[in-house]
């Protein structure tokens, strides 16, 4: 199969029992990604899906022939330019241990594209127009991120960091 991860196509021979961060992790070196609890509860294991966040922990690798995958490693620009989530992040102390921070930056790199696509949360206004824009005050980034746990309580500095970005 060919798994496409940050825009390099790797041709690999997969047990079609393998997820996607196993492959990550095992045949491709990408550590960034973490194995938190391995039930999709914890989004350690958050990447993008042709940019669209995902579980990759319980995702088959085997399902994603051809779909762009994109981890942490894959969000800085050309030449290492850190992408303005993780320099957020770095300026508002958005994370403590870093272990769920790779998560924490695919998922909300996903939530802002899903808010700027019009897709509402639980949280949304049924008073908004359908389709159109959601503006990503504190509660919508608190919804919208609460499949992504930290251990460190971050969270106050991890909305801080998203609100940035979106102003």
């Amino acid at each position: 199969m060919t798994l496409h991860v940050n825009g390099t196509a790797h041709r690999l021979t997969l047990d079609n029992r393998t997820t996607v961060l196993d492959a990550l992790r095992e045949h491709l070196d990408l550590t960034g990604t973490k194995k938190g609890c391995d039930h999709a509860q914890c989004g350690a294991c958050t990447v993008l899906a042709d940019g669209r966040r995902v579980n990759s922990c319980l995702l088959p690798a085997v399902a994603q022939d051809g779909v762009e995958i994109t981890t942490v490693e894959g969000l800085a620009g050309g030449g290492g330019t850190p992408h303005p989530l993780q320099r957020a992040f770095l300026a508002r102390d958005g994370f403590q241990c870093g272990y769920c921070t790779p998560g924490q930056l695919c998922s909300a790199v996903g939530a802002i594209a899903e808010a700027a696509a019009g897709q509402p949360s639980h949280v949304t206004p049924l008073s908004a127009p359908p389709g159109a824009p959601v503006p990503l005050s504190p509660d919508e980034i608190r919804e919208r991120m609460s499949g992504n746990l930290c251990r460190c309580g971050a969270y106050v500095n991890i909305v801080a960091a998203i609100e940035d970005v979106t102003r």
